[in-house]
This record gives structure tokens, C-alpha cells and sequence, in this order.
């Protein structure tokens, strides 16, 4: 699904990511993680050809992402709050999506109901501009956009963050059944060590912008982790 080669990404001469030939398979659930610094948001923002490597190439079935658009039609992403257009309601908002993707009125409809208790009462119907909802609701438009056409890869950046407790159990639920379909490829970063080894079968560790652990995940990689981070 996406390979890696030699990829490296340079900021005023000091190189922040540098990974040699690195996989993920399709219908794998990858988790990333790692210190802030150590290189994640680069990495999925290279993934997602939102910036150019130094050297090196990412692919997307086989097609580089700097030299094709077919992999967009495939791939749901949701990063930060730059991705959302925060002057719309959220209604504005997915149906403006919606239309983008050709859904129909009745797909559109299906998605509010597939989401509603996600959403919790909290998104739709308050007329708010998407910029006045708070930072967790924010990230539940965000979230439910990047799952509206049911993508093949799905890339999600920190999607914990901000989140209350309820809402974070409802997206690892919607995680781990995207994590049972073998025609769906997931990608999590978090800095939450229980939240990613309960939704990702494979677990990379990132440092200094280097991948130096490559897990599956089993009943012990929890503590693995929790070891690693605490020396």
C-alpha cells in the first residue's frame, strides 16, 4: 500500500526525517510514536504530498504521490484544524465535501446517522461556524470528514487530542472495526501509548526522525513502550 525509500526531509540544513525503505501493507493498522520533535506530523504530511521530501520517495500503490492524483481518491486525512474550512457550519461543511466526492443527498444522510453518536448532539443543528466550535468538536468535523467516503487509507494525526473520554472510546471503536476490514489501511499517530496499542496492529517507534523499533503488536507492547519512553 505505501512505500518508502530513502526518504528525508531537511528545515535549514538539519535533517528532521530520514528513513530508508519502510512498508506499510495494505489492511495493515499502523501506529506511529514517538517525542514531540521526533518527526510524525513530517512524515504523514509526506505521505499526504502536503510538502516536498528533500530526497527520496513516498508511494501509494505503487505511483509516487508527487507524480499522481489517483491515490487522493482513495485516501481519507485529517491532520490539524488546517484542514477544515472553519468559516462553514459543519452542515456547509459536509455537504461541500459530499459534492466534492459525488455523494448522493441520501449518502449524506447516511453519514449524519452513522455519526451520530459520535458527534453526541454537539456538531450539527447549533448553527456555529466550524471556527466556534471548541477545539474537541473541532476535531470530531475533522475526524468524521476524513471517514465520510469510507476511504481505503485512512491518515490520522494526534486524533485523540482534545477529546473527551466518551468520544475517545466511540473513535477506538470506529478504529478497531476499520482495524477487522483487510481492505482498509490505517495510519494513527498519538502520543497516547494505551490509546494506539488498542487500535493499531503494528506499532512504529519514531526518534530523531528515525524508525529504530518496528512492532507487532501483542499484550506486552504496552509495556515495551511504556519502558522505552521512560529511560
Amino acid at each position: 500500500m505505501i512505500q518508502v525509500n530513502n526518504l528525508t526531509k531537511q528545515y535549514a540544513g538539519v535533517k528532521v526525517l530520514d528513513i530508508e525503505n519502510f512498508t506499510i501493507n495494505k489492511g495493515e493498522s499502523f501506529g506511529l510514536v514517538g517525542n514531540n520533535g521526533a518527526g510524525k506530523t513530517t512524515f504523514f504530511r509526506l505521505i499526504l504530498d502536503l510538502i516536498r521530501a528533500s530526497s527520496g520517495t513516498v508511494l501509494i500503490n505503487y505511483e509516487a504521490v508527487n507524480k499522481s492524483i489517483s491515490w487522493k481518491m482513495i485516501t481519507g486525512s485529517y491532520l490539524d484544524q488546517r484542514f477544515l474550512i472553519d468559516y462553514l457550519t459543519p452542515e456547509e461543511y459536509f455537504e461541500f465535501l459530499s459534492n466534492v466526492h459525488g455523494l448522493s443527498k441520501g449518502d449524506l444522510e447516511k453519514f449524519y446517522s452513522d455519526f451520530a453518536t459520535f458527534f453526541n448532539d454537539e456538531i450539527l443543528g447549533k448553527k456555529k461556524y466550524i471556527r466556534d466550535l471548541s477545539k474537541g468538536n473541532q476535531q470530531k468535523v475533522g475526524i468524521a470528514a476524513a471517514l465520510m467516503t469510507k476511504p481505503e487509507l485512512l491518515i490520522l494525526d494526534e486524533p485523540f487530542n482534545g477529546l473527551d473520554p466518551s468520544t475517545q472510546i466511540r473513535l477506538k471503536n470506529i478504529l478497531n472495526e476499520k482495524k477487522n476490514d483487510p481492505n482498509v489501511t490505517v495510519l494513527v499517530s498519538s502520543h497516547d501509548l494505551k490509546h494506539v496499542t488498542d487500535v493499531c496492529g503494528r506499532i512504529a517507534v519514531l526518534d530523531k526522525g528515525r524508525i529504530i523499533h518496528d512492532i507487532t503488536t501483542s499484550k506486552d507492547t504496552l509495556v515495551e513502550l511504556e519502558n522505552y519512553f521512560a529511560v
